[in-house]
């Protein structure tokens, strides 16, 4: 308790901070102001059943749970499954992919102070919990040792550089790594890493985001666009990141052919706008305007949700955001999944792994800058042999990584069990 004591007055602290934060972002996005009482453990939903807990912390976490919470489902189909967040855009993906699903519920997490954590798990009463890849809640993970709620980190990942930070706090980490009943890594360097910071009982599970089946209905919706383009090529700049988009239209400018199309996909919902400004001057036309793209458009923003899959199936090839400035990169499963080659930049650090494999693979292109990236991209497009060596690679690739929510329920199970026995 003492070594989570000063963590715990900086909360109490920030509150009003945080609170401030939560209002100035709802200016963007009005559903921050939405169930606020349950980030302060204040819920009315209640399940049915019992209840396994999956926490997801935004959009690309909620994605990659999807296998993972569909195989909860049919493992223990007494049970439902609470899929927690901490921003609207993850509740809504949530909410989309299991909108046909009456057994999964959403709801926030409250933020990290104990009374909260006790509040949460007091009205919800969890057999045991999931938390996605490395999100660490000190007072949360003590409220469920001490209740004994079992709790796994599932397709943990982390990078060195955060490794270097959760450093700084040895004891903090240390104390909160060993609250966990379990730890699936995503490879053996995730692994060695939680392990030097304290972390017991690691296994490397490899990554769930390998075994996500692209959806048929978004395939089709892939070849819909496709077509409403005609037969001109399409580049995707894939959940782009602030500051990378005027990199890459002018990149587009300079090295695409005339007749290409850049489909560009921010991948904050928030910035939409501010993204269709940079683009105008180039003929921009909007995913949300359900239209037949025009001859003279050059730029078609994707500025909608949960329709990555699609927009990777319409794309000749897909440059990945986040990855052109030091932001860590973008998952780019999704495209390797659908045979849609990729190019990367030299900032991966979040998916490390993935993308040197990929590489190697011969799925994937790296460049050092988004110029290179666009060159290589107009390259691939005028080279077919290339383009279709890369595009078998690439299903190959995603096809001989999967297993991992097998491994992970198999862990879960036995947790499970000893926690029945």
């Amino acid at each position: 308790m003492l070594t989570r004591l000063p963590y715990t007055l900086l909360w109490i602290f920030a509150l009003p901070l945080v609170l401030l934060r939560l209002a100035w972002r709802a200016r963007r996005q009005p559903d921050y102001l939405k169930h606020v009482a349950e980030r302060f453990g204040r819920y009315r939903v209640r399940a049915p059943m019992a209840v396994i807990w999956v926490h997801a912390v935004s959009v690309g976490e909620t994605r990659a749970a999807e296998p993972l919470v569909r195989a909860l489902l049919e493992q223990w189909p007494e049970h439902s499954v609470l899929l927690t967040h901490m921003t609207p855009t993850g509740r809504e993906t949530g909410r989309n992919l299991f909108r046909h699903e009456p057994r999964v519920l959403s709801a926030y997490l409250p933020y990290d102070i104990g009374c909260l954590a006790h509040a949460f798990l007091r009205h919800f009463r969890p057999v045991f919990g999931v938390v996605m890849e490395t999100e660490l809640w000190p007072n949360l993970l003590a409220a469920c040792r001490l209740r004994r709620v079992p709790v796994m980190l599932a397709n943990g990942r982390l990078s060195a550089r955060s490794a270097r930070r959760y450093a700084r706090l040895p004891a903090l980490t240390g104390l909160t790594l060993k609250a966990l009943t379990a730890i699936g890594a995503q490879t053996a360097a995730d692994a060695a890493r939680l392990s030097q910071l304290g972390a017991r009982r690691v296994t490397v599970t490899g990554n769930i985001k390998f075994d996500i089946t692209p959806p048929a209905a978004l395939l089709q919706l892939g070849q819909t666009l496709r077509a409403r383009a005609g037969a001109r090529p399409i580049v995707l700049a894939a959940s782009t990141r602030e500051g990378e988009e005027a990199l890459l239209l002018e990149a587009f400018t300079r090295h695409a052919p005339v007749d290409a199309l850049l489909l560009l996909v921010p991948r904050h919902p928030q910035r939409f706008d501010e993204v269709a400004a940079l683009a105008h001057g180039l003929g921009l036309q909007r995913r949300s305007a359900d239209e037949t793209v025009r001859a003279d458009t050059r730029v078609l923003l994707g500025d909608s949700m949960g329709e990555m899959f699609a927009y990777h199936a319409a794309a000749d090839v897909a440059l990945i955001g986040g990855s052109w400035l030091p932001f860590g990169g973008q998952n780019l499963i999704e495209a390797c999944a659908v045979g849609t080659p990729v190019v990367v930049g030299p900032h991966t650090y979040n998916f490390q792994a993935v993308a040197e494999d990929a590489v190697r693979a011969g799925a994937a292109l790296r460049a050092v800058d988004a110029d290179e990236g666009m060159r290589l991209a107009a390259q691939l497009l005028a080279d077919r042999a290339r383009h279709e060596t890369m595009s078998a690679a690439g299903r190959s690739f995603a096809t001989a990584h999967q297993g991992a929510t097998a491994r992970t329920v198999d862990i879960l199970r036995n947790i499970h069990t000893a926690t029945k026995s």
